[in-house]
C-alpha cells in the first residue's frame, strides 16, 4: 500500500503542473482540384496524437503548449510534413495542408537508412498490410509497461493467455498447439514434460515486435493451431547510445521475511551449477554392477549430506542491465550492433496448499479426503542474458545480419509441506523437497537480404544453430510422518526391494538438444506505373530445412532399510542434516543406496523437418485481392527409448503433408478491412509425449509419462476480421474463427489405481470456434482535458467454445461432453495508458484475466482439474529527469488473488460449492523501483 501511495502522490504532483491546452486546426484539400479530402490522417510525428479529416477536409487536434513536427497522409498521395508549428496556451494554430498525388515516377533516389519496425505505429501498419490475420505488440509498448520478459508481454495481445508464468495459450487452445519463432527461426522446447518455448526467457529490453499470426500461409510454419509467434529482437541502431539500468522489488511476504533455500554452489549467481550437485565420481553407471557389501555401502557414502534447508532472510530482488548501440562504417559499409547484459536475482515465497481425494459420495457430499498439506516453496532465480545482433549494410540492395541470443537461468527451490495423510489414520507429515535447475539457449541466425531486378526481386536466406541444456542435478525429496510413541517425527523409509518416487531420495536429469536449420525464400512483385509495392501482384517460393537431436539422460537413487540386518529405528529420528551422515548408511542395521534402474528412463531422439513452399498474392480488384499457395512438409519423428520390461522402444515416423491455404483481403475504405481465410495445418508429438521416461512431480504430486502410440493431429482452420484503422497509431478489430481437430493430443489423467499419472492420448476429434475483438483507440477526442487527452485505451477480449468428441475408451469412464484441455472459454486484457512527451511521464494501469480451463482431463481413478480464472491488476509509472535519468515504479499483481485448481467432484462438468480444491498457491504483490541512466 506504500509503494501504491508513493506512485499515486509522484503522479498527482506532476498532474498539478498542468497548463491551459491549446488547439492544431485546419483543412486538407487536393492541391490540383482544391477537393476536400475526407479521411487523410493528421500525425504528430515523434508521438502517439493524431485525428483525421472530417467530410469537409477539416480536422481538430488539442495539444498542449509547444512546438510540433506535423505529418499528413492519404493513399495515393504525397506525404506532407511541416516542422516547427508553434501552439501557445488558449490559442489555436491554423495549418491548411494541400496534398499533391503521387503521380511521378522517381527516378536514381538513394535512400539509407533502416526502416523502424518497433513503434506502435510501425506494428499497427505491420498488421494493416498483412496478408493474414495478425495481432502485435510493438517494443514501444513493451517500454510503457512494468514487463520484464516475454511471458508478461504477449499476454497484452488479442486472444492470448500464459499458463505457469511461461507458456502462451493463443485463443484458449494449449501451448502445444503453438509454434514459435526468434527471428523466423523455429525455437526449441526448454521443458521435458512440455511442448512449449518458454516465454520467460526472453527481458523485454531486447524485444523489437511480437507478432501473432492467427491463420496459415504458405511461407508460415505448418504446425500451428492456436497461432504463429514471431519474436524479433532489436536490431535498428538510430544514434549512439550507452544506457545503464538498476531495479529493486518488494514482494509482500517474502522480502525481509524467512527464507528457506539448498546448499548453494559458487556459480548460482550467475544461473548455472559449478559441478557440486552432479552425482559423485565414485558412483559407478549402474548400482548393478557393483560387488559385495561393503563396497555397496561405500557408494551411499559418497553422495553429500545435503538434506537440511539453510534458513536465511530474503533481500529485496535486483536487477541490472546494460545496453549498446553503436553505428561506424567500414569503407562503404555502414555497421550497426546492439549488444545488450541484462542479469536478475530475485526471491519469492509461494504459499499454498494440496489436497488428494477418493470418490465422491453424493450421500454425503464430498469426497473422500486422501491427503491435506499447506506448502510453502521458496524459491531463489538468477538469470543472466546476453544480446548481440549485428547488421551490415554492403550497399542500398543487399544487408547482411548476424543475431545472438544467450540465456542462463538458475533456480534454486525448496518445498516445505505440512499436513495430513488420512489413507494412514489421519497421519501427521512435515516433507521436503529440495530442488535445482538450470537452464541454458543459445540462438544464433546469419541472415541476408538481397534486392535486384529495380528493387522488384527480393532473395532472403537464413542459417541458424539453436542449442538448449536443462540441468536438474540432485533434486532430493523425502517424507516425515509423526510417531505418536515418540512424540516426534521420523523420516519415512521403504525396503530397499521397494524404492519409492515419495519417499527419501535423488534424482538427477540432464536434456541437451541441438538444432541446425536453413532456409530460404525468393520474391517478385510485378510492380507497373498503375500499381504500388502495396497492392502489385507478387510471387513467393522457398524452403526449410531443420535438424534437431536430443538427448534425455536421468537416474533416480533412494535410500532404504537394509534386509540383510535389523533396521536401527533411531536413525529416522535424527535431525535431517544427521539422517544421512556416513555412518548411518550401511547394511548391517541402517540405510542402504537403491537405484531405480528404470529402462525408461533415458531415451535419445531426432527429428528432420524439409518443407518447401510457393505462394503469392494478387488484387482481383479494385479493392478485393487474394494470397495463398501450398506448403509441403515432409517430417520424420525418430525417438530410441526402452519399455518397463527393458524391450526396445523404436519410433520412426515419416509423414508427408500437403497444407493448403487461401486468404482475401478487401478494402472497404481507406482505413477499414475485411479480411477471410482459410488452411490446413498439423500437431505433431513432441518427444517427451511419445517417450516413456517417467518424471515426478513432488510438489504437485504427479508423475508425467509419454506415450509411444501418439498420432499425429491435423487442424482445418477457418478465420474472418473487420479492422478499422482511426489513424496510424489506433485500431478497432472484430473477428471470428472456427477450427475442426482431427485426433487432437490431449493432456489426461492416466488409467492407474492411484489416479495421479498425466499421460498424453489423442481424441477422436474436436472444434474450437470464437470471437475475439481489439481497441487501441486514443481519448484525444473525448475530453478538453489534457489528462485525458494524454490517455489510450488499450482493450483486447476473446469468447471461445470448444468440444471434444472422446475415443470409445475413454468415453465409457467420463460422459458427456467436454472443453478441450487447457481452453479458456475468454479472455479479457484492458489497459489505460497515460503518455505526457513534454513532462517525460507515463503511467499505465492494465487488467488481465482468463476463464476456466481444463488442467487434465479425468480418467476413471481421478476426476477432470480446472484452472480458475483469477484477476490480476497491475499499476507501472515512468518519469523522465532531464536528458539522463529515468524513473521507473510499480506494482504487479496488485489483487494478489490466488491460482485455484479445482476439482470436478461430482463429474457433471461444472465448478459449484461441492468440487473441491486440488491445489492452491499465490506469490503475493510485487512492487518495484528503478532508475535508468542515459549516455
Amino acid at each position: 500500500m506504500k509503494s501504491l501511495l508513493t506512485i499515486l502522490t509522484i503522479l498527482a504532483a506532476t498532474l498539478s503542473s498542468f497548463a491551459q491546452q491549446g488547439t492544431l486546426k485546419g483543412k486538407v484539400t487536393d492541391k490540383a482540384t482544391g477537393e476536400d479530402i475526407i479521411g487523410a490522417v493528421v500525425f504528430i510525428k515523434g508521438t502517439s496524437k493524431g485525428t483525421t479529416t472530417d467530410y469537409e477536409g477539416n480536422f481538430t487536434l488539442p495539444l498542449e503548449p509547444g512546438v510540433y513536427n506535423v505529418s499528413v497522409t492519404f493513399l495515393s498521395y504525397k506525404p506532407f510534413e511541416s516542422t516547427g508549428i508553434t501552439v501557445k496556451p488558449g490559442q489555436p494554430a491554423t495549418l491548411n495542408i494541400q496534398l499533391e498525388e503521387n503521380t511521378t515516377q522517381l527516378q536514381a533516389v538513394e535512400i539509407v537508412g533502416t526502416r523502424q519496425t518497433n513503434t506502435e505505429v510501425a506494428v499497427l501498419e505491420t498488421m494493416r498490410q498483412s496478408e493474414v490475420v495478425v495481432s502485435g505488440v510493438a517494443g514501444e509498448q513493451i517500454a510503457k509497461s512494468m514487463d520484464r520478459d516475454a511471458a508478461e508481454t504477449v499476454k497484452r495481445i488479442p486472444g492470448v493467455t500464459i499458463l505457469n508464468d511461461r507458456y502462451v495459450v493463443i485463443r484458449g487452445m494449449n501451448q502445444r498447439y503453438n509454434t514459435v519463432q526468434l527471428n523466423d527461426a523455429l525455437t526449441p522446447s526448454t521443458e521435458p514434460d512440455q511442448k512449449a518455448f518458454s516465454f520467460d526467457i526472453l527481458p523485454t529490453s531486447v524485444i523489437d515486435r511480437i507478432m501473432i499470426y492467427k491463420n496459415g500461409s504458405p511461407e508460415l510454419p505448418g504446425e500451428f493451431a492456436g497461432g504463429v509467434i514471431k519474436i524479433y529482437t532489436k536490431n535498428v541502431v538510430d544514434e549512439n547510445k550507452t544506457t545503464l539500468g538498476v531495479s529493486g522489488s518488494y514482494r509482500a511476504g517474502t522480502t525481509f521475511g524467512n527464507f528457506l533455500s539448498d546448499t548453494k554452489g559458487s556459480t548460482d549467481f550467475l544461473g548455472f551449477d559449478n559441478g557440486d550437485r552432479a552425482i559423485p565420481a565414485g558412483v559407478p553407471a549402474s548400482l548393478d554392477a557393483v560387488k559385495g557389501q561393503e563396497k555397496f555401502a561405500n557408494i551411499g557414502r559418497i553422495f553429500p549430506n545435503n538434506w537440511a534447508p539453510k534458513s536465511g532472510t530474503a533481500t529485496p530482488d535486483l536487477r541490472m542491465s546494460l545496453g549498446l548501440n553503436r553505428r561506424f562504417d567500414l569503407g562503404d559499409v555502414r555497421m550497426s550492433t546492439i549488444s545488450a547484459i541484462s542479469y536478475s536475482n530475485t526471491q519469492s515465497v509461494t504459499e499454498g496448499t494440496r489436497n488428494s481425494y477418493g470418490r465422491f459420495d453424493p450421500e454425503v457430499g464430498a469426497s473422500t479426503p486422501y491427503l491435506s498439506f499447506n506448502d510453502n516453496v521458496y524459491t531463489n532465480s538468477a538469470r543472466l542474458g546476453l544480446v548481440s545482433n549485428w547488421s551490415a549494410r554492403l550497399n542500398n540492395n543487399n544487408k547482411i545480419e548476424f543475431r545472438n541470443l544467450f540465456n542462463q537461468l538458475g533456480s534454486n527451490e525448496v518445498l516445505e509441506r505440512e499436513g495430513t495423510d488420512f489413507t494412514n489414520g489421519e497421519q501427521l507429515q512435515r516433507n521436503y523437497a529440495l530442488r535445482y535447475e538450470s537452464r541454458t539457449i543459445y540462438s544464433g541466425q546469419l541472415q541476408g537480404t538481397h534486392d535486384f531486378n529495380d528493387n522488384r526481386s527480393t532473395l532472403t536466406w537464413t542459417g541458424g544453430y539453436n542449442y538448449t541444456n536443462r540441468n536438474e542435478p540432485d533434486y532430493r525429496r523425502l517424507r516425515t510422518v509423526y510417531d505418536e510413541n515418540a512424540q516426534a517425527y521420523k523420516v519415512q523409509f521403504q525396503p530397499e526391494t521397494n524404492p519409492s518416487l515419495q519417499d527419501a531420495g535423488r534424482f538427477y536429469s540432464n536434456l541437451n538438444e541441438h538444432v541446425l536449420m536453413a532456409s530460404g525464400q525468393y520474391e517478385h512483385r510485378f510492380t507497373s506505373a498503375d500499381s504500388t509495392a502495396e497492392n502489385a501482384p507478387k510471387i513467393r517460393t522457398g524452403f526449410y530445412a531443420e535438424r534437431k537431436n536430443r538427448d534425455y539422460f536421468s537416474r533416480y537413487f533412494s535410500f532404504g532399510y537394509t534386509k540383510d540386518g535389523v533396521f536401527d529405528n533411531s536413525i529416522a529420528f535424527q535431525p535431517l542434516d544427521q539422517v544421512f551422515a556416513p555412518e548411518n548408511i550401511n547394511r548391517s542395521n541402517g540405510l542402504v543406496l537403491v537405484e531405480d534402474a528404470n529402462p525408461q528412463n533415458n531415451y535419445k531422439a531426432a527429428n528432420t523437418n524439409v518443407a518447401g513452399y510457393v505462394g503469392g498474392a494478387a488484387p482481383l480488384s479494385d479493392r478485393l485481392s487474394a494470397s495463398g499457395g501450398v506448403r509441403v512438409e515432409f517430417n520424420n519423428q525418430e525417438l530410441s527409448s526402452k519399455g518397463f520390461d527393458g524391450s526396445p522402444i523404436v519410433k520412426d515416423n515419416p509423414v508427408l503433408s500437403v497444407l493448403p491455404s487461401a486468404n482475401f483481403t478487401y478494402t472497404l475504405t481507406p482505413r477499414a478491412t475485411l479480411r477471410a481465410g482459410g488452411s490446413v495445418s498439423v500437431n505433431r508429438p513432441e518427444f517427451r509425449e511419445i517417450a516413456p521416461a517417467p518424471y515426478f512431480d513432488f510438489v504437485n504430486l504427479l508423475e508425467v509419462i509419454g506415450n509411444p502410440d501418439l498420432g499425429i493431429a491435423t487442424i482445418y482452420n477457418g478465420d474472418i476480421r473487420y479492422e478499422f484503422y482511426p489513424n496510424p497509431s489506433e485500431i478497432i478489430s472484430f473477428g471470428a474463427f472456427y477450427k475442426y481437430f482431427n485426433k487432437p493430443i490431449e493432456s489426461v489423467f492416466e488409467n492407474t489405481p492411484g489416479g495421479n499419472t498425466i499421460t498424453f492420448e489423442n481424441a477422436k476429434n474436436a472444434y474450437s470456434y470464437g470471437v475475439e475483438a481489439e481497441v487501441r483507440k486514443s481519448l484525444l477526442d473525448l475530453s478538453a482535458s489534457s489528462f485525458i487527452q494524454n490517455m489510450t485505451l488499450v482493450l483486447n477480449a476473446a469468447l471461445v467454445q470448444s468440444e471434444v468428441k472422446l475415443t470409445e475408451d475413454r468415453a465409457a469412464y467420463q460422459p458427456g461432453k467436454r472443453a478441450m484441455v487447457g481452453q479458456s472459454p475468454y479472455v479479457v486484457n484492458t489497459g489505460i495508458y497515460y503518455q505526457d512527451d513534454a513532462r517525460k511521464l507515463q503511467f499505465n494501469v492494465l487488467y488481465n484475466v482468463i476463464g476456466k480451463r481444463i488442467f487434465a482431463a479425468g480418467s476413471n481413478q481421478r476426476q477432470t482439474v480446472y484452472e480458475m480464472p483469477r484477476h490480476q491488476l497491475d499499476l507501472s509509472l515512468t518519469k523522465g529527469i532531464g536528458e539522463h535519468f529515468e524513473i521507473k515504479a510499480g506494482i504487479q499483481d496488485l489483487l494478489n488473488q490466488k491460482t485455484r485448481l479445482i476439482q470436478d467432484s461430482n463429474d457433471d462438468q461444472k465448478v459449484t460449492t461441492v468440487d473441491e480444491s486440488f491445489r492452491e498457491f499465490s506469490k503475493g504483490q510485487y512492487s518495484t523501483l528503478g532508475i535508468t541512466y542515459k549516455f
